[in-house]
């Protein structure tokens, strides 16, 4: 923990098709199926942001397949 109160680089929110959130080094491209959501900051920042949009961990396909059967 004490490395990530010295963290001073620079984040980015990124998302997948399965609208699944994780965070990454702003100054990398991010891997391959994930994508910029458009918040970048601290690590902190960026997790806090993830806190606030990622309510339902389940991943979109699942969730479609659920609405679907009605359950």
């Amino acid at each position: 923990m004490a490395d990530d109160l010295n963290d001073d680089r620079l984040y980015r929110v990124v998302r997948n098709d399965e609208e699944q959130y994780s965070i990454w080094a702003a100054d990398r491209e991010p891997p391959a199926g994930w994508h910029a959501e458009g918040t970048e900051g601290t690590r902190q920042e960026c997790l806090d942001r993830i806190d606030t949009v990622w309510t339902d961990m389940r991943p979109a396909s699942l969730r479609r397949r659920m609405e679907q059967a009605g359950t």
